[in-house]
């Protein structure tokens, strides 16, 4: 795939929840916060790498959907895995929104212009070394991906409804640096989100469960 082919695949299925974006504000943090940061299964709260993603929930007539990436298969760092546009901060950028907004740029050409950043979620804490703040935002279509052929083999769809029905949400265990560890994960139509981008998705689904209706 060429850097200005997109491969955008659309959903076709939906979960059982109802999302009301209305709610989305309420239960995100205003501001990057440590308060209630995320810990992976191992990891302490020691000195990580600041970094930072993108969580674009897409506007969608029908229902929202979550946009999502899938890494090409000869990266050293997490090959082949489902991600949010995302990367560490650079000197440069001055904020994590900044930071999420130039790695979705960078990596599957989403303008800025037609995001809007509604708030964040906890930091996310991972075994790999970073301290990653999720930064939420809405994007409007309709809008054309140009996605980075180096780091990027797809850009695909999620209904939110689907990320957010625990019947989807999945808990799986394998060993790692000699322990038992144990992660989120829920597989959608032969995608398989698991790891860091399913352990933000359920800190998103804590966040609207507790936020008020």
């Amino acid at each position: 795939m060429s850097a200005t082919e997109a491969s955008l695949a659309l959903p076709t299925g939906t979960g059982n929840v109802a999302v009301d974006l209305a709610r989305l504000r309420h239960a995100l943090l205003a501001e990057p916060s440590r308060a209630g940061v995320v810990l992976e299964d191992g990891v302490g709260d020691e000195d990580l790498l600041p970094a930072a993603v993108l969580v674009p929930i897409v506007r969608r007539m029908s229902e929202p959907t979550v946009l999502l990436t899938q890494r090409t298969a000869h990266l050293k760092d997490h090959p082949g895995q489902i991600s949010f546009p995302g990367g560490r901060c650079e000197v440069a950028d001055r904020s994590p929104a900044h930071t999420a907004l130039r790695e979705a740029a960078e990596e599957i050409g989403l303008a800025s212009g037609q995001v809007e950043i509604v708030g964040y979620l906890p930091e996310y804490l991972t075994s790999t070394g970073f301290r990653v703040t999720p930064v939420v935002a809405l994007v409007t279509p309709p809008f054309e991906l140009r996605l980075d052929a180096f780091e990027v083999e797809e850009a695909f769809e999620v209904p939110l409804s689907f990320l957010l029905d625990p019947a989807n949400h999945q808990r799986h265990s394998l060993h790692y640096r000699g322990k038992l560890r144990y992660y989120d994960a829920m597989p959608y139509r032969g995608y398989f989100i698991w790891g860091a981008t399913a352990g933000m998705i359920m800190s998103l689904y804590r966040a609207l469960e507790v936020s008020p209706r």
